[in-house]
């Protein structure tokens, strides 16, 4: 059975972030997803989540100065302490909302600083990371995100994702599978899901190009989301896409999915 979860950054969006968890549920999720759900303290989203009937299915941990462009702190040497307090601000609120997916961002590459370098700061800051997440039964994704959207992105490629989560071996660290992204860095969608489920946590959808609703570009949506309801995957299937009309026009080709 498909789940899906809407995505309260880029749904709803027609009203403010309060008003998002009551629409998304009137529209027939049973889950949300939030990017960075801290312009509200951890209570008023739990308080949220809890009235509106949802499971948080997924938010990402801060990403640092998102005023000047940061996207996520793990891979950024002398920002350890930092990356931390991220980390321990984002476990008080999945303790608050019950939320056991956090998705820790990377960061951008530095001119100054060897890959090499940034991806072993991503590694032991992660492994930190994940040591106080499995004390609160959460577990970590790592998301390459394409660099067509994001040039400087560290984790560019499944690829390279793949190598930190293989050096580390933790339990509660896996992969954000994200389709919009997975198709403009690879392609062969259905294959490269299946290949790589075991080790993938978390799932996202929007069609390419232009990062909108199923049936609005090139992925033939229909069948490939029959081959995930098919498969072992029993997680929530994140909608991170930027409607191309109103939000409740959008939803028409999730339809069969949601609750009535």
């Amino acid at each position: 059975m498909l789940r899906l979860a809407a995505n309260l950054s880029t749904l709803f969006t027609e009203v403010a972030l309060e008003a998002r968890f009551d629409a998304a549920a009137a529209a027939g999720f049973r889950a949300v997803e939030i990017q960075f759900p801290y312009a509200l303290t951890a209570a008023e989203l739990r308080s949220r989540i809890r009235d509106a009937g949802l499971t948080l299915a997924l938010f990402n941990a801060p990403p640092g100065d998102a005023a000047r462009g940061e996207r996520g702190l793990a891979g950024l040497p002398g920002r350890e302490a930092e990356f931390r307090s991220s980390v321990m601000r984002a476990l008080d609120y999945a303790t608050a909302s019950a939320c056991r997916r956090i998705h820790v961002m990377s960061g951008l590459r530095s001119p100054d600083v060897p890959v090499e370098r940034q991806l072993a700061t991503l590694r032991d800051n992660v492994a930190v990371a994940a040591e106080l997440a499995a004390a609160a039964g959460v577990t970590l994704l790592l998301e390459p995100i394409n660099r067509r959207d994001v040039p400087d992105y560290l984790l560019g490629d499944t690829g390279m994702a793949l190598e930190v989560l293989s050096s580390l071996a933790l339990p509660n660290l896996a992969l954000q599978f994200d389709f919009y992204h997975q198709q403009i860095m690879a392609g062969d969608l259905a294959r490269r899901f299946a290949e790589l489920l075991p080790r993938i946590g978390h799932v996202q959808l929007a069609d390419n190009p232009g990062r909108h609703e199923p049936g609005t570009g090139e992925i033939r949506y229909e069948w490939l989301l029959g081959q995930v309801a098919s498969s072992a995957y029993e997680g929530w299937v994140g909608c991170e896409y930027v409607p191309s009309r109103d939000t409740a026009s959008s939803l028409q080709w999730a339809r069969p999915y949601l609750q009535p």
